[in-house]
């Protein structure tokens, strides 16, 4: 797994570096310190994962990571951060990112969630993801988001359990179907809703009010 470090401070991409150099798996590639240069590096060097920082002087990681969302499908961007912030949080899974954690995760974490995101699924910190539902849930009613209205009985069960954090694996047990069925419940999951991984499905199912049934 190829993976770019993003980070204004030169100390914070040492020890990224040095965390990763012991893994057989992972090859970092670049570094870069500010958005800009996170753009051109992702562009000339085509990483798998690009582990992102928030703030940098000049551009920052929102701004970088929606640019190489667009230009570069195939690379997964983590969001890394010391600023526990539901404004970056929330920024950063619409530019679209496919995880976020906290700079004072266990580096296994870290290790783990590069291979998580390298094989192209989402990621979020477990206390990320209770202020996710919790934003989402708040606010009173809301329009069924139309999108919903495509899927079928059993694709909008799969998006349910997706958005109560169970894998393929718990969502093939629950629903006594196989793992290669979810599997591909979940991508017409995604295609039908227009979104690109997990992270944003289980979003749109909060925001669409998919979960306010559910939750009554």
């Amino acid at each position: 797994m190829r993976v770019l470090l993003v980070d204004d401070q030169e100390l914070i991409r040492a020890g990224f570096r040095l965390i990763l150099s012991v893994e057989d798996d992972i090859e970092v590639v670049g570094e870069a310190a500010d958005g800009a240069g996170a753009i051109e590096a992702a562009a000339a060097l085509a990483p798998d994962v690009v582990l992102m920082d928030v703030q940098m002087p000049g551009m920052d990681g929102i701004a970088a990571t929606e640019q190489i969302a667009a230009a570069s499908p195939g690379t997964s961007i983590l969001i890394l951060t010391t600023f526990d912030d539901d404004g970056y949080l929330f920024a950063a899974l619409q530019a679209g990112a496919s995880g976020f954690l906290l700079k004072n995760c266990p580096p296994d974490d870290l290790v783990a969630a590069i291979r998580h995101v390298a094989a192209g699924h989402a990621l979020l910190a477990p206390e990320v993801t209770q202020r996710v539902i919790a934003r989402s849930t708040s606010g009173g009613a809301r329009t069924l988001d139309p999108r919903i209205s495509d899927l079928t009985e059993r694709e909008r069960d799969v998006l349910v359990a997706m958005a109560r954090g169970q894998s393929n694996a718990e969502i093939a047990d629950v629903l006594v179907v196989s793992a290669a069925t979810v599997k591909t419940h979940v991508s017409n999951v995604l295609a039908k809703l227009g979104v690109r991984d997990r992270v944003q499905a289980v979003i749109a199912a909060y925001e669409s009010g998919v979960m306010d049934d559910v939750a009554r």
